[in-house]
């Protein structure tokens, strides 16, 4: 096995998630293949969501994920099968998306994102396709929450102390 592109796919794979939790729209442009696609099966966007290109996807992400929306994902686990210059890769994860603005939600679930690489002329991997089908969702109104309180947001600039039940 080629243990050498087997950590470079893990890496494009966490580099992916860390620009999308922290909003790193130039960044994650580079862990994408021109030509990648993406199927998020998320019910609460109302079915799978298809995009063509890497443009599609990251302006999708920058439109959809702004500074009212906090996203937190974490992936393990992964079943990686390379073959030259391209790879498959099954992971597990779970992610978690606070939507401050649009009527204080949480969103909560996992599923397995089934993805595959391919290794470009200048060497470096890429994520071809990236896509997942949900195992859970659930959603809950924060203000439900007796004592919610979000203490920090990155995205404000600011450490608000919001308490969104009133108590």
């Amino acid at each position: 096995m080629d243990i050498a592109s087997l950590e470079e796919i893990k890496r494009v794979k966490y580099r992916y998630l860390r620009c999308v939790d922290l909003k790193r729209w130039d960044e994650l442009e580079d862990a994408l293949a021109p030509d990648a696609t993406a199927q998020y099966g998320t019910p609460s966007g109302g079915g799978p969501l298809r995009f063509t290109g890497r443009d599609a996807i990251v302006d999708f992400l920058r439109n959809t994920l702004g500074h009212g929306i906090i996203t937190v994902h974490s992936a393990g686990q992964p079943e990686i099968e390379i073959d030259g210059d391209t790879a498959e890769g099954t992971w597990s994860f779970e992610d978690t998306v606070l939507a401050t603005e649009h009527n204080h939600t949480m969103i909560k679930g996992a599923a397995f994102y089934e993805d595959r690489y391919t290794r470009g002329a200048d060497g470096a991997w890429r994520i071809q396709h990236t896509g997942y089908t949900r195992t859970y969702e659930y959603l809950v109104p924060l203000g439900d929450l007796p004592g919610f309180k979000l203490t920090a947001n990155r995205w404000t600039g600011d450490a608000p102390s919001t308490s969104l039940t009133g108590r």
